[in-house]
C-alpha cells in the first residue's frame, strides 16, 4: 500500500506565538518550529499499516525552508521518503490555495491511503481532508479514533462528542485521525541517524503547473485583517457576603450575559 502522510511545520503551542506586524500571517522566524502534533499519530498510524500490510511511506510537507527540520524528526520515526514543496511565492497562503497545491503534489504521488491529523494547532479549522477529497475526487474519512485496513477497505471510527460513528469507503481515500488513535513512537538513535539519508524530493509552484497568482497573499480568498496581544489578565471583582452574595453574584453573571 502507498500511504502519503501530510506533516505541517507549526509553532510550538507550548511557547508564545505571534503574528507578523507587516502582512498579518504567523511569525515563524521568532517562534520555536515543531511537527504539528495531531500529523504524529498519523504517521504512526501509517508506519502500523506499514508494519501489517507492506508498502511505502512518503511524508508531504509544503512549507518554508525550514519545514526540513520537522521532515527530517518525520523521517527519524520511520517513513521511507518525503517530498517537500518549496517555493517563496507560497508565503501567506489560504487553506484553498493549499489544498490546491497539496492536491497538485499528491497527483504525483499515486497514494492509496493519504494520512494527515485531524486539525493543525495553529489554524484549527480542519478543513483541509475535505478539500483534499473534492479536488481529488477521493472518499474522505474524517476524525478517526481507529483505522482498519482490509486489502482496498477502509473502516473508521468516527470520533464524536455522544460516541464514535462507523464509516467506510475504498482506496484511495484520505483519513484524518485524532490523537486518541495510537501512542506515537520515539525516533530511536539508529532512525536519526538513517533519516539523514533518505530521499527528500523538492518540487517548486512550476513543477506542479500552478501560478504564482494562484497562492500566496495575492491568491489569498481570506486574511487577517488585523490583530492585537491578548490583554493581561485583570483581578477578578470580588464579592464580600453579608447575606447577599447570591444576588450579587446572579446580577453579575447576568451583567455578562450568562444568565
Amino acid at each position: 500500500m502507498n500511504i502519503v502522510v501530510l506533516v505541517k511545520q507549526v509553532p510550538d503551542s507550548s511557547a508564545e506565538r505571534s503574528l507578523r506586524a507587516d502582512d498579518n500571517t504567523v511569525d515563524r522566524g521568532s517562534a520555536s518550529n515543531v511537527i504539528n502534533e495531531m500529523d504524529e499519530y498519523a504517521i504512526e498510524e501509517a508506519l502500523r499499516i506499514q508494519d501489517a500490510h507492506g508498502g511505502e511511506v512518503t511524508i508531504l510537507t509544503m512549507g518554508p525552508e525550514g519545514a526540513s527540520e520537522s521532515i527530517r524528526k518525520a523521517l527519524s520515526m520511520g517513513p521511507d521518503r518525503a517530498v517537500h514543496v518549496l517555493d517563496d511565492a507560497l508565503h501567506g497562503s489560504c487553506a484553498l490555495a493549499t489544498s490546491k497545491v497539496l492536491a497538485a503534489a499528491l497527483g504525483t504521488l499515486n497514494a492509496d491511503l493519504v494520512l494527515c491529523g485531524a486539525e493543525s494547532t495553529d489554524g484549527r479549522v480542519q478543513v483541509m481532508p475535505h478539500m483534499l477529497a473534492e479536488r481529488m475526487g477521493i472518499a474522505a474519512l474524517t476524525g478517526a479514533r481507529k483505522l482498519t485496513v482490509d486489502g482496498t477497505s477502509l473502516t473508521i471510527e468516527r470520533q464524536t462528542e455522544e460516541g464514535y460513528e462507523v464509516v467506510a469507503a475504498s482506496t484511495p481515500a484520505i483519513v484524518s485521525v485524532w490523537d486518541t488513535i495510537n501512542e506515537p513512537r520515539y525516533p530511536s538513535f539508529k532512525g536519526i541517524m538513517a533519516a539523514k539519508k533518505k530521499p527528500v524530493q523538492t518540487l517548486s509552484l512550476a513543477d506542479l503547473g500552478i501560478a504564482t497568482s494562484e497562492v500566496g497573499t495575492d491568491g489569498a480568498t481570506s486574511a487577517v485583517v488585523e490583530h492585537s496581544k491578548r490583554p493581561p489578565r485583570s483581578g477578578g471583582q470580588k464579592i464580600n457576603d453579608e447575606g447577599e452574595g447570591g444576588v450579587k453574584l446572579v446580577e453579575f453573571l447576568a451583567s455578562e450575559k450568562f444568565v
